[in-house]
């Protein structure tokens, strides 16, 4: 029978529907070229995420042999080498366990050194913590600097300006409020310059967490990636070309050839630029033996955030290049997302295990082997969490450019300080 002219559509073409001039194919046709579009576009998603664990994967063996090289290299200082040191110690309110972290430096296993704190306020909580180590050390020689002078944007070097004048000795050695130290630390510290060519001496640290889950992710971050980049970057330059804020000694030579902190004003990552400025300058920088130890506050998940944050824009500026290679450090992230995108394909379920075992092993020889650090040890099943937050933060790291430090809102530029934009 002929088609009915009066009804508006027909069953005359099979899988199509004609409606006047138009022709719509069944919904099976129409809808195959975008199943087929979506299902390239996630392959080649899977494809992406898979070659960026590869490259991380290729990190983390780094870190593995990086690791290797620092606990079998040879110690090359001489004990006996004992110089009189002077130690700075700027501060800013209070830290956590701030009275003990005192008193580790003065119970030191050393013939003879000095203390000198130093204040930007006369009011500033920590005077209290001072005078209360003189009175339990009153034979230890232990000074108060308070530095009413802004001599520059990072009120930490302006402090150390002023406080250098009141040094005695012919070797410093500068600190964070809250670092611990053991008792032969200024022996292994000093013992290196008995190579003139020494310029300065670092060293890594472990951190002490709170309760929160937010704290224990710093003190992860800091054991298990932080640490393992140090010992990489070391490797990849063929020595230590910065320094480490938990440890800058230095003999005042050196820091007189370099311009001394004056040139580090306005500079946030100051501990950094120090170390630079001093490879620059043809001295050797050297990672000593002891780890020593930072105590966290109790974070919340954006205090947390925000301190990781202000490292990574750091780190940032200071080396743009560089800083796009930290991508492809997280191989764990990636690994999972090659995963997820590639509907558990059975490629990469198997890069998931090798990356998962390459991982964790990194994270356990630097707890280990590297910074004998137990309490972290306890928390490794956080390593995963703590990569994708570090990825979250890579990423933000992008959004601005402004850093929270010390309760204030500072604009970044070039590793510089802008001045403060707002009081938090």
């Amino acid at each position: 029978m002929p088609p009915d002219p009066c009804m508006p559509y027909s069953h005359s073409f099979p899988g199509q529907l004609r409606f006047g001039k138009l022709n719509l194919r069944s919904p099976q046709r129409r809808y195959r070229p975008t199943l087929l579009m979506n299902h390239s576009l996630l392959t080649f998603v899977a494809c992406i995420c898979g070659l960026l664990a590869i490259c991380g994967l290729g990190y983390l063996v780094l870190t593995l042999w990086s690791i290797r090289q620092h606990v079998s290299a040879p110690v090359t200082m001489r004990p006996g080498f004992t110089p009189s040191i002077t130690i700075l110690k700027p501060l800013h309110g209070a830290d956590p366990e701030m009275y003990e972290s005192f008193r580790s430096h003065c119970l030191q296993d050393y013939p003879e050194y000095e203390i000198i704190f130093g204040v930007n306020d006369a009011e500033d909580p920590a005077v209290a913590e001072v005078e209360r180590l003189r009175r339990e050390f009153p034979a230890r020689r232990i000074e108060l600097v308070v530095g009413r002078e802004v001599l520059g944007t990072n009120r930490k070097v302006s402090n150390l300006v002023q406080m250098l004048r009141a040094s005695r000795y012919d070797h410093v050695l500068v600190n964070d409020s809250d670092i611990r130290v053991p008792p032969d630390y200024l022996r292994s510290v000093a013992a290196h310059f008995a190579d003139s060519s020494v310029g300065l001496v670092t060293t890594l640290y472990r951190a002490v967490s709170d309760r929160t889950i937010a704290s224990r992710l710093e003190a992860v971050t800091i054991s298990t990636d932080f640490a393992g980049g140090v010992l990489c970057a070391k490797q990849l330059d063929g020595g230590m070309h910065f320094a480490l804020g938990a440890t800058l000694a230095m003999p005042r030579r050196v820091l007189g050839h370099i311009g001394g902190f004056e040139p580090l004003l306005d500079y946030l990552a100051d501990d950094y630029e120090l170390g630079v400025r001093t490879a620059r300058a043809g001295y050797k920088v050297v990672l000593a033996e002891p780890v020593v130890e930072t105590f966290l506050p109790a974070y919340t998940f954006r205090q947390m955030f925000e301190h990781q944050l202000r490292w990574a824009r750091t780190v940032r500026d200071m080396r743009r290049l560089g800083y796009f290679g930290v991508l492809v450090t997280f191989a764990l992230p990636w690994a999972i997302l090659a995963l997820l995108f590639s509907a558990g394909a059975l490629w990469a379920w198997a890069l998931l295990g090798i990356t998962t075992v390459t991982r964790f092993a990194c994270a356990y020889l630097l707890c280990t082997a590297v910074l004998r650090d137990e309490r972290n040890l306890r928390d490794l099943s956080l390593v995963p969490l703590r990569d994708i937050v570090g990825l979250a933060v890579w990423i933000a790291s992008f959004a601005g450019n402004t850093v929270t430090w010390r309760g204030e809102v500072y604009r970044l530029k070039d590793g510089k300080l802008a001045g403060a934009s707002r009081t938090i």
